[in-house]
């Protein structure tokens, strides 16, 4: 008898129905938790769900549009834009003639610009539409200050290992396809292990073990049936989705922390899961200002060589390279203060007016300049001792500010010394 595969993917067709059905996130979906309440209440306004992949976030948003009276739209914001957006905002405005909602579920929301976040706002506000954002990226940095201000933002956990197993037996036993099979054990353990907790993986694995042993009499999905799916493990390692931003997010972290041993392996995923290894050093190569900076100048030189030969010699030879950089990187002092000087020049100049340039200051190329006072009083560094001289190069109303503070740290607390020296009183390291 021939056996007909469903076309839905196992992961869709075991999504919860319900809160009852959910598994995981009691924090939220717990009896009295916000939520669940919300939902019960049909009291739903916007929410940011921020959280590791495959906990549930989708899931979630699908529930409050199954159990409230709304119309739901979903996009992905690597493939939708402004366009997409205007147009369901249209659409909801029909709606609330209607008195009925519109939810709009955006998930990756970290992934829009700032261009396509401000498209949303009014409409936040004025209730037009109710958002519901996906992000497995830290809200803080990725969502826009206006949009945070307009939503609440919950947090959701990895799952447990009860939540999985639990999973696997309610798929397997609920299932319209699996509950007709022989399935005699399950090795759950290391599929929970293999999955990393993303319960999407977790059951796409699960069916496909199930189906590579489809036509035999008793199913057995064991340790080396699952390896032996898993193919190197390629099957995590989307390099176009979300786990291309969590391991290069991993590597980054590792050397930032100065763990040679994290950003080799973290590296060896990529490198595995076929990354562009310029796209490895280009990511070296921002680290090596942002993180180390001047507490080991050379770093900025040696990344910007690694990206160079990596150009150059290409793959597999290319790793040996990569790896080099990114256990000097891990290994060096490390200073973020030049990326947190122009951090905070960059926010006083956005929330100050532009004061003018002081005449002393201004270049004095023609006669009418020099008699309207350009240039004049500068005083020319070299011409005194030490090629120094005190000074103020900023706007009067600026005098005396500071941006960048030295770290102690390798070569940049020799930096902080100089500076401590030749400024005095003038300014504090």
């Amino acid at each position: 008898m021939k056996i007909e595969i469903p076309a839905v993917p196992l992961a869709e067709r075991s999504r919860p129905k319900s809160i009852d059905e959910f598994k995981g996130q009691d924090h939220l979906l717990g009896e009295g938790k916000p939520l669940r309440m919300m939902i019960d209440n049909d009291t739903v306004s916007s929410v940011v769900l921020w959280g590791p992949p495959g906990t549930g976030k989708t899931t979630i948003a699908k529930i409050i549009s199954e159990k409230t009276n709304s119309e739901f739209f979903q996009i992905n914001a690597v493939s939708s834009g402004v366009k997409e957006i205007r147009s369901i905002i249209e659409k909801s405005k029909e709606n609330k003639l209607f008195h009925k909602r519109t939810i709009l579920f955006i998930d990756e929301i970290h992934r829009f610009n700032k261009a396509q976040q401000d498209a949303l706002l009014s409409s936040v506000e004025s209730g037009d539409i109710i958002l519901i954002g996906a992000t497995t990226e830290n809200p803080s940095f990725e969502v826009i200050p206006a949009l945070r201000s307009r939503v609440k933002i919950y947090t959701l956990n990895s799952l447990t290992e009860d939540n999985l197993r639990e999973i696997i037996e309610d798929s397997i036993r609920t299932d319209l396809f699996l509950s007709t099979l022989n399935i005699k054990s399950v090795d759950s353990d290391f599929m929970i292990y293999a999955s990393g907790g993303d319960a999407r993986i977790l059951l796409n694995l699960l069916e496909s073990a199930i189906i590579h042993e489809i036509k035999k009499d008793e199913i057995i999905v064991s340790k080396e049936l699952i390896e032996e799916i898993l193919q190197r493990k390629n099957i995590f390692y989307d390099k176009d989705g979300e786990e291309h931003y969590n391991v290069i997010s991993a590597f980054i972290k590792s050397m930032r922390g100065s763990d040679p041993d994290a950003a080799l392996y973290w590296m060896a995923r990529m490198l595995e899961g076929g990354e562009d290894p310029i796209f490895i050093a280009r990511r070296m190569l921002v680290l090596s200002s942002e993180d180390i900076g001047n507490a080991s100048p050379n770093a900025l030189l040696i990344a910007q060589a690694t990206f160079s030969a990596v150009e150059k010699v290409g793959m597999p030879e290319g790793r040996i390279i990569l790896a080099q950089c990114a256990v000097y990187l891990a290994s060096q002092p490390k200073s973020n203060s030049s990326y947190m000087g122009i951090e905070k020049a960059l926010a006083f100049v956005r929330n100050n007016k532009n004061f003018p340039v002081p005449l002393k200051l201004r270049n004095a190329p023609t006669s009418l300049m020099k008699n309207l006072n350009y240039g004049k009083d500068y005083r020319y560094a070299h011409d005194f001792d030490n090629h120094f001289i005190i000074d103020n190069f900023l706007p009067e109303e600026m005098k005396g500010m500071q941006f960048y503070i030295p770290s102690e740290n390798g070569q940049e607390k020799n930096i902080k010394e100089r500076l401590k020296q030749l400024w005095k009183d003038f300014k504090k390291y």
